[in-house]
């Protein structure tokens, strides 16, 4: 099993990568690697873990030109594609349409030993797949659906494509997924138990999500999709932080209105009811796994005064952090 790279227009190598043939089978251990990227073209990294039928590559670069190259590959494979950041696209003759993905895009592919061609723009790149054997897959699947029975129809012809045409957005409650199963830190069995139930709940929440009627698709432009999950990405890298609607839409770019039912129709809630529970589960975590007093804990997440963070974190999880501390 192999994915090999090559320069768009030469026989010459740039990547190959090896997979050992039970990265696919089940009941074996877990393998983690990383390949570092330092080229004239750009800086990054590309993380794979793999066990039990489950392959997981997450990868973050920073592009300073626009990418082109071939590719091939000869094993068969169901892949959870997200589109963190950048854009993309792939054609081949299994795909003569091609796939393309814009940032917080996120879809279903099948492949069957795909050879074509890849373009990635001059940008911050960032993505995680999630590739599992198509017999893995094919057990997650509604009987009874015409929508899901095509799809299962095509792996079980070996025509490779999308599950569905149109990518949908990636939510919040994905992202949450995502960061959890990149950053998670167990060991062994424990790791695998954890990342296994978390693909699943990523796999339901994509299916769920995809079988909805193209008609119900987010209906803003790209453009003030990519504002607002600029907003999204301000809000989680500054948890301490405060600032007012209009400061964060004149911030991005936009205006208060489109930010307010922008943020509602992407991640179905407020601007500051997103903040606010992103405040309280840092507060969580912090008091959890971090030796902070809860006074520490309160400035940490931009209260100023503990009483009224005390009774936020209260409503929130339904009993006090001092509690929670002495708990645990």
């Amino acid at each position: 099993m192999a994915l090999k790279l090559y320069e768009i227009d030469s026989p010459n190598l740039l990547l190959e990568r090896n997979y050992p043939n039970t990265c696919f089978s089940l009941d074996t251990g877990i393998y983690e690697s990383i390949t570092h990227l330092d080229a004239s073209f750009g800086k990054g990294f590309y993380k794979e873990i793999f066990f039990d039928g489950i392959h997981i590559g997450y990868g973050h670069a920073n592009l300073f030109k626009r990418m082109r190259f071939r590719f091939e590959s000869d094993f068969e494979t169901v892949e959870m594609h997200f589109a963190l950041k950048g854009s993309s696209y792939a054609s081949g003759e299994m795909m003569p349409s091609g796939v393309s993905f814009d940032a917080h895009q996120h879809n279903i592919i099948y492949g069957n030993s795909i050879c074509g061609k890849m373009e990635w723009g001059d940008q911050e790149f960032q993505l995680c797949e999630i590739n599992l054997s198509p017999e893995f897959f094919k057990k997650f699947l509604p009987e009874d659906s015409k929508f899901f029975d095509e799809f299962r129809n095509a792996i079980d012809r070996g025509r490779s494509g999308l599950l569905m045409n149109l990518n949908r957005q990636i939510t919040h409650e994905m992202y949450e997924i995502i960061d959890g199963i990149t950053r998670c830190e167990r060991k062994g069995i424990f790791k695998k138990i954890y990342l296994e139930a978390k693909i699943m709940e990523l796999l339901l929440l994509q299916l769920e999500q995809l079988q909805v009627d193209d008609r119900a698709a987010v209906s803003l432009k790209k453009t003030d999709i990519d504002k607002i999950y600029a907003v999204r990405e301000f809000l989680l890298q500054n948890i301490d932080g405060n600032s007012t609607l209009i400061n964060l839409a004149h911030a991005v770019g936009t205006n208060e209105f489109t930010l307010k039912k922008g943020f509602k129709e992407l991640f179905g809630t407020t601007v500051f009811g997103f903040w606010h529970d992103a405040k309280m589960e840092h507060a969580k975590k912090l008091i959890l796994e971090a030796d902070r007093t809860i006074g520490e804990v309160s400035d940490l997440v931009g209260y100023k005064n503990q009483r009224h963070f005390s009774d936020a974190f209260k409503r929130k999880f339904g009993i006090p952090p001092s509690k929670l501390k002495r708990n645990f």
